[in-house]
């Protein structure tokens, strides 16, 4: 069994070798033998020509942003660039003007006609003066076929679902093609292989910076640094968020970026990525996405711990905003704490021994001002107090006997309890005179007490 399995390697590593060398042979003979088909191999375009940012085991650039091509040609850049001297904007000198990413900067036919002695004016008739080789439709077309003169297989190369303008890094920049293509000049057919990987974009674009300017990163530092806001880029939506969903699929994060690839462990792991930074989720994501998930409705509730029951009364003490933006106190807190009888409405809220919300009587609200009284909580998070509690609750013991919790047409069922600090009546005129709405809570307008603030 060992041997089978060392042979069955071995066999493999030689079916590789082999390629390689068939492949190195192929570019040596100026384009015998090229594939039509885009190379993903990196056994076949080496790692020293690939795009800056390209790992050697890297599948090419997105297929989503950049969907699959299929150019059907036999073609040698090394034979063009190195052999001949022909520089890249002279067959791409679109390149120079392009400013949008869906315009074609491929050469067009009639610009080979010269070196090739063809005449490709007629497309449905093209003509050539050239005997040798070099001149005849197949010497380029992979599978031209003399006998179906009229049948050539087409160039496809959909656009790119990006932003890109050509001439402001070609011309404005003044940046080299190899920047984001690799050293094409050193290979036969380019396919979209040498199209440029994100990662070598952000080493320009910053991500999380808003700076608009040039793209060069050779730049004096004084020359503010491209955007590197995701809309600079990438496709949007009128609702401003990014275009994720195309034809050639749905676009996600690398797991480069900000560790946000979407694998299958990402349900367990988009907590942290969403902690360290909600802002970057906002770019594809509303707050409604998480919401249905994390209100029940769609997926069971994952967002707190198991044990979150018993805890979460010092969360919401807390005055934590993170709370309402998912639960409203006065429907989800309020009828779950009716329910389970720590509340003073409700059928069970006057059962003995059903639960307690508050401490007991003697410390919240008979004893001292200290930490644990009433006085205490409402002045440090009153609306924890509000999301069980009504107007009409403080106003039962803390307004003047004449007022009254119930109002004075209910004979008054106030208590009086002073809940003003000390030396409050010295400025009490100011607070009367600026809203004199909380005053009349407690004290009817011909109070005597109220009168001494008048």
């Amino acid at each position: 069994m060992k041997g089978r399995i060392e042979l069955l390697l071995l066999g493999t590593l030689l079916a590789a070798v082999v390629g390689w060398f068939g492949s190195a042979a192929a570019w040596a003979e100026g384009g015998a033998g090229v594939v039509s088909t885009p190379v993903r191999l990196p056994a076949f375009v080496p790692q020293s020509a690939r795009p800056p940012g390209a790992s050697p085991y890297d599948d090419g650039p997105s297929p989503v942003v950049f969907p699959e091509q299929s150019i059907p040609l036999r073609f040698n850049h090394a034979k063009h660039v190195q052999g001949l001297g022909v520089s890249c904007t002279t067959c791409h000198s679109g390149a120079k003007t392009s400013q949008k990413s869906a315009d074609s900067l491929l050469p067009p036919a009639t610009r080979c006609d010269g070196c090739h002695g063809t005449n490709h004016r007629n497309t449905s008739a093209v003509t050539t003066d050239e005997p040798r080789p070099l001149g005849q439709c197949s010497f380029c077309h992979n599978g031209y076929d003399p006998k179906r003169p009229q049948v050539v297989a087409r160039v496809h190369v959909p656009k790119p679902n990006l932003k890109f303008s050509h001439a402001k890094h070609v011309m404005g920049a003044r940046m080299p093609c190899a920047s984001c293509h690799g050293k094409v000049e050193s290979l036969t057919l380019a396919t979209r292989d040498q199209l440029p990987r994100m990662k070598q974009c952000v080493t320009c674009h910053v991500l999380g910076s808003s700076d608009a300017g040039n793209v060069n990163a050779a730049l004096p530092a004084k020359r503010a640094r491209p955007s590197g806001a995701c809309p600079t880029c990438h496709l949007t939506q009128p609702s401003g968020l990014l275009t994720t969903s195309f034809g050639s699929g749905k676009m996600l994060p690398p797991p480069w970026l900000n560790d946000a690839g979407h694998g299958s462990d990402f349900i367990e792991r988009h907590k942290r990525v969403a902690g360290d930074d909600s802002k970057f989720c906002a770019t594809c994501h509303q707050e409604r996405f998480c919401v249905g998930c994390h209100d029940g409705n769609v997926r069971p509730r994952r967002i707190h711990p198991n044990d979150f029951l018993s805890q979460h009364a010092m969360a919401a003490r807390q005055n934590n905003p993170r709370c309402t933006s998912c639960h409203q106190q006065q429907s989800f807190c309020l009828t779950c704490h009716q329910r389970s009888g720590v509340a003073m409405s409700g059928p069970v809220g006057n059962f003995e021994n059903r639960g307690r919300f508050h401490p007991p009587k003697s410390v919240w609200t008979d004893g001292g001002r200290g930490p644990a009284h009433h006085a205490w909580e409402a002045e440090r998070n009153l609306n924890a107090c509000v999301s069980c509690h009504q107007e009409r609750d403080c106003a039962m013991c803390h307004a003047t006997r004449s007022a009254g919790g119930r109002g004075p047409n209910l004979g008054g069922m106030g208590q009086g309890v002073n809940p003003h600090p000390v030396g409050f009546a010295s400025g009490c005129q100011d607070a009367l005179r600026q809203n004199a709405r909380p005053c009349l809570t407690c004290h009817v307008p011909s109070d005597p007490e109220l009168l001494k603030c008048r």
